[in-house]
């Protein structure tokens, strides 16, 4: 008999490192982590691959599983009129294989999908302060003045829902993070 598995929450504001820490520790930590790969209506870029980037759908098509309630949770990302969202079936087979399901997904995403699955584990990923977030987001170069202050206005709004989650880990070094992520991922697993 295959011991179920169990559903991971990430969450932390853009810019944090969830990426670059989520593929270290699939890679690292031992248990049968599995990202979820999420369903969009977005077009597909140059060297994404469809069920492993992401679930390519239609806008139709993610309308039609909208409405049949095929969706843990579900939003339209920025205004630009690209749907994102987490399919159930995906999530449910991977976790009655045994498999560890990650999702990576925002504060409201995650608060939706703690509907279905209560006993999710719920890790927030901290930068520390807003004003450390602030200096990573603008390492980066990307973005304008004006979209840089609405993820700085996303983040402090994310930053305050950090105490909603059962742990909250400070991303001081990605090395530490992802050791500190696994070992309580870990401790977690006969319970």
């Amino acid at each position: 008999m295959i011991q179920p598995g169990k559903l991971v929450i990430i969450s932390g504001p853009s810019g944090v490192g969830k990426t670059t820490v989520l593929k270290r520790l699939f890679s690292q930590c031992k248990l049968p982590l599995r990202p979820s790969i999420s369903a969009t209506t977005r077009q597909k870029r140059p060297g994404e691959v469809e069920g492993v980037s992401y679930y390519y759908l239609s806008d139709e098509e993610f309308q039609s599983k909208r409405e049949n309630d095929e969706f843990l949770e579900c939003v339209e990302v920025f205004g630009h009129g690209h749907w994102y969202g987490t399919l159930r079936e995906p999530v449910s087979t991977g976790l009655n294989e045994g498999k560890w399901i990650v999702l990576e997904i925002d504060v409201e995403g995650a608060a939706r999908a703690l509907k279905h699955y209560a006993d999710a584990i719920t890790i927030f990923i901290h930068p520390g302060s807003i004003e450390e977030l602030e200096k990573r987001l603008r390492g980066r170069g990307t973005e304008t003045e004006s979209a840089l202050n609405r993820r700085l206005d996303v983040a402090r709004r994310e930053l305050k829902a950090a105490e909603s989650y059962q742990h909250i880990v400070t991303n001081k070094s990605v090395d530490q993070t992802v050791n500190d992520i696994c070992q309580l991922l870990e401790a977690l697993e006969n319970q």
